[in-house]
């Protein structure tokens, strides 16, 4: 008999605003990251009013971990002090990883129409986090992208989609946390039963429609955190759309500090140090 996740733990997420003032949805972040290891947060953006997002992101720091930015629609350009300057399209990946230190700014390239995406964190091992800064721009035909035999749209950000059927490998492949991340795309009636690894933290958020998990009924804008061994099941009677994040969890703490994440104290208040010396990125 097929042993299946169980369903955790629910989720909403909460209206906010970062940056120089961009409405967003923290789905996840903040207290209680360590259920969600080796992922520190995931915001939610998406407007078609140009006073919810045209103040963008201006320079700002980040230590100890790499953020994913995936655009559904509209343009963002990214530039940092390593010279990097790329434009984040429909469709289009920003993996960055900011490891010992960099400084970088998000700012919208349209002035208006719709500004729809994510920012994933994934946390770097203690090891890892004062390494070299690095960042890479995925244009959308570097991504792979295809679709089951039961008409479910796959996009394979990260890691190796197989669902039994057919097997993808991501554009990103990362070691220690293994990160997996898809975007699914279910039509009315479809069916899919992505395989992953037991160990490994899952979580599904739905962005459109209404998503049946092992079933158990998700709706729109909700989060669930699912168990670390047994097979998942997804369906949707009037179709869905879903990000799926899994990740090997580091087990190490976690101490954050605004866009600061270390394993200790000391290490939030030398980052702070560094940062007012213009150390970070040194």
């Amino acid at each position: 008999m097929t042993q299946f996740r169980q369903v955790v733990s629910q989720h909403i997420g909460q209206a906010t605003a970062d940056g120089a003032g961009v409405r967003l949805t923290r789905v996840f972040g903040g207290a209680g990251i360590e259920r969600f290891d080796p992922f520190l947060m995931l915001d939610e953006f998406g407007s078609d009013n140009p006073d919810d997002y045209i103040a963008g992101f201006p320079p700002h720091p980040h230590r100890g971990f790499e953020t994913i930015t995936y655009m559904l629609e509209g343009r963002m350009r990214h530039e940092d002090h390593l010279g990097n300057v790329g434009l984040l399209q429909s469709g289009g990946v920003q993996w960055m990883t900011a490891a010992r230190g960099i400084i970088h700014s998000e700012m919208p390239e349209q002035q208006a129409g719709v500004m729809r995406g994510f920012q994933l964190w994934l946390n770097l091992p203690a090891k890892d986090k004062l390494g070299e800064a690095g960042y890479r721009d995925y244009a959308p035909e570097e991504i792979p992208r295809l679709i089951t035999q039961d008409g479910v749209a796959v996009t394979v950000i990260a890691g190796q989609f197989d669902d039994g059927q057919v097997q993808q490998a991501g554009a990103v492949q990362r070691p220690h946390t293994l990160p997996q991340l898809f975007d699914l795309q279910l039509p009315a009636g479809a069916r899919i039963a992505p395989r992953l690894a037991d160990g490994q933290r899952v979580l599904l958020y739905v962005y459109e429609g209404e998503l049946g998990v092992n079933g158990h009924a998700i709706g729109k804008s909700r989060l669930v955190r699912l168990s670390e061994q047994g097979a998942i099941e997804l369906a949707s009677e009037s179709g869905a759309r879903v990000l799926l994040i899994a990740g090997t969890p580091l087990g190490e703490p976690i101490v954050q500090y605004g866009p600061f994440v270390m394993n200790s104290r000391e290490e939030i208040e030398q980052a702070l140090r560094d940062f007012r010396d213009d150390k970070l990125t040194a």
